[in-house]
């Protein structure tokens, strides 16, 4: 017989409860529930687990299209762009290489309130030129710590220095959410025996 894997159960979303019915509280630790799962199988935090997912799996799924402009154009070319493709941000290129990034923020806060026009600014003068890169194989945990510590929407990805992609927050979040989605589905058909 396996030996009993225990682990602190602190938290977990309303739609997995029924979860708790297969685990039996043996106590706790700073006053967090002790639990264990039958089986051997064993839960770590639902609400802090760790997504393993990388950013080229998110590329899989959204595919490496780059909508990119050169700092030279206009900033109201470039904002009619954005709107035609329902984009929040372009990539700024200067011969084939990545040169910064132009967000619906950088229009709202550089031109509008600096009392600029849009058909006369090109948009070196607004775009954000300190760019904060990942790589396909940066995890989408170190995605979402950076995005949310520097408060930036939109990653462009390099790899071997060449542009092949951008995620934005939208991607990350959806990516955890059907991570644990699929998690969740696995637990539930573990414990009700449906899990192969």
């Amino acid at each position: 017989m396996g030996s009993v894997k225990l682990g602190v159960l602190t938290h977990y979303p309303s739609q997995t409860r029924r979860l708790a019915s297969a685990c039996l509280p043996v106590g706790s630790i700073n006053g967090q529930p002790l639990v264990f799962f039958y089986k051997t199988f064993y839960l770590q935090s639902i609400a802090n687990f760790k997504i393993m997912g990388k950013v080229r799996n998110i590329l899989q799924t959204k595919g490496h299209a780059i909508y990119s402009v050169e700092p030279s154009i206009m900033v109201y070319r470039a904002i009619e762009l954005m709107c035609e493709k329902n984009i929040g941000g372009l990539l700024i290129v200067e011969s084939g290489k990545l040169v910064g990034i132009f967000t619906e923020r950088d229009y709202a806060r550089k031109l509008i309130l600096r009392g600029k026009s849009s058909k006369d600014t090109p948009i070196r003068e607004l775009m954000t030129s300190n760019l904060i890169t990942v790589t396909p194989d940066t995890s989408i945990d170190e995605c979402m710590r950076t995005m949310t510590g520097r408060k930036i929407r939109h990653l462009p990805v390099l790899e071997h220095e060449q542009l092949v992609g951008m995620i934005s927050i939208g991607d990350v979040v959806r990516f955890i959410i059907e991570e644990q989605r699929s998690i969740i589905e696995e637990l539930e058909h573990y414990i009700t025996g449906h899990h192969e």
